[in-house]
């Protein structure tokens, strides 16, 4: 018999958390969720409570909360939620200074004790986390991505959704581009059952809700006063579930371009096929002058956001 996935978490908190609680109730694998040694207890006890869900939410899995960075061995996915979350009037670019070192550290323990494996980086500021931990890994393109364009597609669909009184299953869409407000909206590319959404929506109300999803994630950031997790967490899950089941679903993440979109050298937001060996396809579509003109303004600030790691990165070295 197959033996089964194994997937591993870094960071125990609110994302990470979620993370693995979707993961369960997808009966995706086996799952090691990990945070720092000051927060031994709750990580453990976190993934003690959710094993006890296995015999109500039937899912055979065995769920582990720990410190030490040897219990990652042989993960098929790893994924890093550690990093600190965005706080009220915080941008993503303030990040980076505080964040850099702690992907970097967490890179360096995954390219030691999960060398085969294939990463998800959920860290902000996304795109340039992204970059740290491929440069810190050395690990193949194809085996680094990031978590974006799920989470920002499903937001659109909501509002989308709402606004037509309609099942979200029914709402397909595309964004490209970097992560939140650099995000590339693309409302040639959504529909609703097949029916282009310019038929059933003015440009005005499309508009409305490509903006809200823009700022969805500082939208509860204000309201909460820390950063999303629900959702996050659940489009981390949809993409290491077509990695584990190799279903090579065409995801949008943050994927390493080599000429693609007129983007070289940078991991930006793509349509990407997901499968056993992580990002085996990027499906370049055809873009108008706008779309194209957002595009590269979205590239242009994710090279300012890794030329600052670069910077942090002489700074540490």
């Amino acid at each position: 018999m197959p033996e089964r996935a194994k997937i591993a978490i870094i960071g125990g908190g609110n994302v990470g958390a979620s993370c693995a609680l979707w993961a369960a109730s997808k009966e995706l694998g086996d799952i090691v969720v990990l945070d720092i040694p000051q927060a031994e207890g709750l990580v453990k006890g976190k993934m003690l409570d959710l094993a006890q869900c296995g015999p109500i939410e039937r899912f055979d899995a065995a769920i582990t909360g720990t410190v030490d960075y040897a219990d990652i061995a042989d993960s098929d996915v790893v994924v890093i939620t550690a990093g600190l979350p965005r706080k009220p009037g915080m941008s993503r670019d303030d990040l980076v200074a505080t964040n850099v070192k702690i992907v970097k550290q967490v890179s360096e323990n995954i390219k030691q004790h999960a060398p085969d494996s294939i990463v998800i980086v959920v860290s902000n500021p996304l795109d340039a986390m992204v970059y740290t931990c491929w440069k810190v890994t050395g690990f193949d393109t194809n085996r680094i991505v990031g978590q974006a364009g799920c989470l920002d597609v499903a937001r659109y669909r909501t509002f989308i959704a709402w606004e037509l009184g309609v099942s979200v299953e029914d709402v397909a869409a595309l964004l490209l581009g970097g992560h939140g407000d650099d995000m590339v909206p693309l409302p040639r590319y959504t529909s609703v059952h097949g029916i282009p959404v310019s038929q059933l929506l003015s440009e005005e109300k499309i508009t409305a809700c490509v903006e809200r999803a823009k700022v969805g994630g500082g939208e509860i950031v204000k309201l909460m006063g820390t950063s999303a997790y629900y959702a996050p967490g659940s489009g981390v899950i949809q993409m290491v579930e077509s990695i584990v089941k190799d279903k090579k679903r065409i995801l949008p993440c943050a994927g390493y371009c080599q000429g693609q979109y007129g983007i070289d050298g940078l991991f930006v937001g793509v349509p990407c096929v997901l499968g056993a060996s992580g990002v085996e396809q990027i499906i370049e579509i055809d873009l108008d002058t706008e779309e194209q003109k957002l595009m590269d303004a979205s590239a242009s600030h994710v090279k300012e956001l890794v030329e600052l790691v670069q910077q942090q990165e002489t700074q540490l070295a």
